[in-house]
């Protein structure tokens, strides 16, 4: 080749060199914060080798930093790929942390040894609660704040079954529902470990004995989430457990509901221990998960035909319960329904008066004073409503919410009972009134009013 193509070539190769430093020139002005790294690398990099190369995975991407404020640290996702950041990382590691945490944990067979360690051979002091009158202690197991019920056996389980049936009851998992942790045998007693729920029981929060005056719950809003919350957990363990057994509570009563600050919450106690207790007989093929079997009329009623031994609360039990002894979720919800009398009235179930004509006591129920509160034949139903209402609400309540309320646990405490509501209509009533009041208590909220003294 001559002279004069050997310096044609030069002078092409020399105007491509210029002609790609005045691009990288113009890229560098245009993204002055691209990072080094990144243009050596896209310097450097052919385009027929990342045309060529295998997909590259999330870590092997380069990255090149933009932001507003001239910092490098965001990540940028080029045409490559993308790189995933440490933060995102770090928060998707905690996420999936918490709700791990929120899940139900595997039921513990606690063995004896540990329930004596853990509450001094039963010589520590029981916990002062009114949530059972069963003994109960505090203490600390397996690292777990706890409390520990102490109950005699209707009916002894074997450790297997008992312990299949734990594992049943412990799936169950709700906001409204103290979770059942574990349990341990000894002789005719079983002891039944719950979480500990710092709080009060509705029955102390409406009937202080220290100051009959007084009460937590002295607001409208504060009676409707205590309603909401307990009709949501009863109609989670009737019909919302995804189990096959059809759990009955058989132990609602004020006393057994933990109210909590400071948005009082409620949340039903000793959830499962009528199954453990053997009050409810369950049968071995009733364990497990929900089939797609179709339902007989013979197994919607085997808690009908179920025998336990009598054990109830006086006041609470329902008329075919006392006839029986049988526990139904038909008792359960004439129980709620007590509760919600209670609730609205802050009167106990039963109370007993002495007559000075008579000369004797006479019973007065919860139930006959609602009933003549929503009676209208003889007078005017608002008036009579407002004076049966609890008055340390001072009168501050929707009228018409207070009525439906009243007439929903009327008709859960109904006599017959084929003809009380199923626990999930009663909570979607529940609901829709608490919405109602929640509308009412915004609307007479007091209207923020500044005051300026500067002269006009």
């Amino acid at each position: 080749m001559s002279a004069v193509g050997h310096k044609g070539i030069a002078a092409a190769k020399q105007l491509g060199a210029d002609l790609l430093e005045s691009t990288k020139m113009a890229i560098n002005a245009a993204n002055p914060t691209r990072t080094p790294r990144a243009q050596s690398q896209r310097t450097t990099q052919s385009p027929r080798t990342a045309s060529s190369s295998k997909p590259t995975s999330f870590s092997d991407v380069p990255s090149t930093s933009y932001s507003s404020s001239g910092s490098t640290s965001a990540p940028y996702s080029g045409s490559t790929g993308y790189r995933l950041s440490s933060d995102t990382s770090i928060s998707s590691r905690t996420s999936l942390t918490s709700l791990r945490d929120t899940l139900p944990e595997n039921p513990n067979i606690y063995n004896f040894s540990e329930i004596c360690s853990a509450t001094n051979n039963f010589l520590a002091k029981r916990y002062s609660s009114s949530t059972s009158s069963t003994p109960c202690w505090r203490c600390t197991l397996r690292g777990a704040d706890v409390i520990v019920f102490q109950r005699k056996f209707r009916r002894k389980l074997e450790t297997p079954q008992l312990r299949e049936l734990l594992s049943v009851i412990c799936r169950s998992h709700h906001v409204s529902i103290i979770k059942l942790l574990g349990a341990s045998i000894s002789g005719d007693h079983i002891y039944l470990v719950y979480e500990f729920v710092n709080g009060a029981s509705l029955s102390d929060c409406l009937r202080n004995t220290k100051n009959v005056h007084f009460t937590v719950l002295s607001t409208w809003m504060s009676r409707m989430q205590v309603a909401t919350d307990l009709a949501h957990g009863l109609d989670y363990i009737h019909n919302k457990t995804g189990l096959n057994i059809k759990f009955v509570h058989n132990h609602i009563k004020s006393s057994a509901i933990i109210v909590t600050e400071p948005s009082f919450n409620a949340r039903v106690c000793h959830f499962g221990a009528a199954q453990l207790c053997g009050e409810i007989e369950i049968e071995d093929k009733q364990l497990g998960e929900i089939t797609e079997e179709p339902s007989s009329p013979a197994r919607s009623n085997q808690f009908r035909k179920s025998t336990t031994q009598f054990e109830g609360v006086r006041g609470y039990m329902s008329p075919e319960f006392q006839a029986t002894g049988v526990a139904t979720q038909e008792s359960d919800v004439y129980a709620f329904g007590v509760v919600m009398l209670e609730l609205l009235s802050g009167e106990e179930p039963l109370k007993f008066r002495f007559d000075e004509k008579t000369r004797g006591f006479v019973r007065t129920s919860v139930i006959d004073t609602a009933r003549d509160a929503v009676d209208g034949s003889d007078g005017s139903v608002e008036a009579k409503l407002r004076k049966w209402v609890d008055r340390r609400l001072k009168d501050s309540f929707p009228i018409d919410v207070a009525e439906r309320l009243t007439r929903v646990a009327l008709e859960c405490v109904h006599v017959d009972p084929d003809k009380r509501p199923n626990m999930g209509r009663v909570a979607g009533k529940i609901s829709t009134l608490y919405l109602k009041s929640r509308n009412w208590s915004d609307s007479i909220k007091k209207p923020d009013i500044t005051v300026s003294w500067a002269p006009r």
